[in-house]
């Protein structure tokens, strides 16, 4: 663990927040609420957007685990947002089975599309384009995953494009 995160204070978490954790928290044995990060993680997100180095102390903390085991939690699934994100978190599966079947072809061409390489979210802040590894769905490749919750499968350019465009017209930015 490097200095500055060492350093990290915790989050403090609302009332609201903490009841939500004890309600995770009581699904698991008296000895296993460690058992609860992932539910925990989820509700900050939630809540917040991302999760940061501070909400993962704090978890840490309300959980009785090192810190870094959050951390390493929060890093190994990608549906933890360690910074902020767009509106609309497009991840687009670049897994073998997807590559073969065009998802690499779906990633630049949302990126051309977008203005933005992978990893960025654009000016406006609606879109935040990622890769993915598989997501579960090999024979409607190409896959993708819109906010961690729509999947969108057999992803041409043309649904591409409706896409997005449905997803600004939803938003008035069309």
């Amino acid at each position: 663990m490097s200095a500055p995160q060492q350093a990290v204070q915790a989050m403090a978490f609302s009332d609201a927040t903490l009841a939500r954790f004890a309600r995770e928290v009581a699904k698991y044995p008296a000895d296993q609420k460690q058992s609860a990060v992932m539910a925990c993680l989820s509700i900050v997100q939630q809540e917040q957007g991302h999760v940061s180095a501070a909400a993962e102390k704090g978890i840490a903390d309300y959980l009785g685990m090192p810190a870094i085991a959050v951390h390493e939690v929060t890093t190994f699934y990608n549906m933890y947002n360690q910074r902020p994100v767009g509106k609309f978190k497009l991840n687009v599966c670049t897994n073998l089975p997807c590559t073969l079947r065009d998802g690499g072809k779906a990633l630049q061409y949302l990126e051309k599309k977008l203005g933005i390489h992978m990893g960025e979210t654009t000016a406006d802040g609606l879109f935040t384009l990622q890769q993915s590894e598989c997501l579960g769905a090999c024979a409607d490749s190409p896959v993708m995953l819109v906010n961690d919750r729509h999947m969108c499968s057999f992803m041409s350019n043309e649904k591409l494009d409706q896409l997005i465009d449905g997803l600004k017209a939803a938003e008035g930015q069309a």
